[in-house]
């Protein structure tokens, strides 16, 4: 299952936004490191469509694809040096998959600020200053290691250290090392070393109630401004979301019926979390598929352009191993015709074979043999 680390400064909102995620109820006291131990809450992929298939199917289950999210100790500065819970902290963020940053944008005498004032685009680079040395030390490590067994003409060392070298040189220069632009097979490599700047980063700006509807004040526009200006290179593995984590916190105590009328009364189509988590999805470069039958209409997460046979390994590694062929129709035209049994009458259900290119929003049926 994929995991998204909440991180950030301490008192930012994290624990409060962690909350309205899961319903966990993590402690979200005014105090710092009020997070020491990571709480891990899993989370449904909002999804209108698999609500679409479900209903037209008539099945009994309906089961949506779902993202953990984990709520990581505030950091500090310092924290690559082992200040505050430093090396703790740091350990965690390496086992995820993304970054969730929450930045604080909204101004609250009662709420301290460990830094003394409100000013996100600071926070950022405080945040991406520890993960940028924690992972030049990282590196640093391992190219003593490596070196001497490249110079002795070894074949992987030399392409590791090539690997290496090119991380070294981004996060000298300030770089994250997401920046990078590598060949496919040094991706690999590079994973192994769980670098943190290497992780796509979706940065939240947290806001105030005073800020809504529009979710935009001075704060939220110079964190935009500054992540738009300074890592050009990796705007696809970066994005920014607004959200107000108090309205949040409040709309998940609420029935959901209740919450569609707050949120109107507000001026607001959706919930925040329903676009924080969607984005969190797209930046992970993933897609969706269906499957149904009388039991469950389920949704499953892929990565984009995975193949059929990979879709099918999802669900099980005997339906890779045996794959055979993928029934296969988009889900806007499940729902024009109304039914898997009159798409099959109508032959709109394609054959594909195992290296199709699976669509965001196909529905499938997987023939194989074991």
């Amino acid at each position: 299952m994929l995991q998204v680390g909440i991180v950030g400064l301490p008192n930012v909102g994290k624990s409060s936004l962690f909350n309205a995620l899961t319903a966990v109820g993590a402690p979200s006291e005014n105090y710092p490191f009020c997070t020491v131990e990571p709480n891990v809450g899993t989370v449904e992929v909002p999804d209108e469509r698999l609500d679409r298939i479900h209903a037209l199917s008539q099945t009994k289950n309906r089961i949506p694809t779902v993202m953990q999210f984990v709520d990581i100790a505030g950091l500090v500065e310092g924290a690559s040096q082992g200040e505050g819970l430093g090396n703790k902290f740091l350990a965690n963020i390496r086992e995820v998959d993304a970054i969730a940053h929450v930045l604080r944008c909204f101004h609250d005498p009662d709420v301290t600020h460990v830094m003394g004032g409100v000013d996100p685009v600071r926070d950022r680079e405080i945040v991406e200053t520890e993960l940028a040395l924690a992972d030049l030390d990282t590196v640093q490590r391992r190219l003593e290691k490596v070196e001497k067994k490249a110079k002795s003409g070894e074949k992987d060392a030399i392409r590791e250290k090539a690997v290496l070298d090119k991380a070294l040189a981004a996060l000298e220069e300030g770089r994250p090392v997401r920046e990078i632009d590598l060949a496919e097979d040094e991706r690999p490599i590079l994973k192994g070393f769980q670098l943190l700047t290497a992780k796509p980063v979706l940065y939240i700006a947290n806001v105030g109630e005073d800020d809504l509807p529009a979710a935009e004040n001075d704060w939220t526009r110079r964190l935009r401004d500054a992540v738009e200006h300074d890592t050009p290179g990796a705007r696809d593995q970066e994005a920014v979301v607004t959200i107000c984590s108090a309205l949040e916190a409040e709309l998940s105590e609420m029935a959901p019926e209740e919450r569609q009328l707050f949120l109107e009364e507000l001026g607001l189509k959706e919930a925040g979390l329903a676009r924080l988590i969607r984005a969190a999805y797209e930046l992970l470069g993933l897609a969706t598929f269906f499957t149904t039958g009388e039991k469950e209409s389920r949704a499953w997460t892929v990565h984009a352009e995975s193949t059929a046979a990979q879709a099918a390994g999802t669900i099980h590694s005997d339906f890779e191993r045996g794959f055979i062929r993928a029934e296969t129709i988009h889900f806007h035209e499940f729902e024009r015709i109304g039914s898997w049994k009159a798409a099959r009458d109508a032959g709109l259900l394609r054959s594909e074979g195992r290296d199709y290119a699976v669509v965001d929003g196909d529905i499938m049926l997987f023939r194989f043999n074991v």
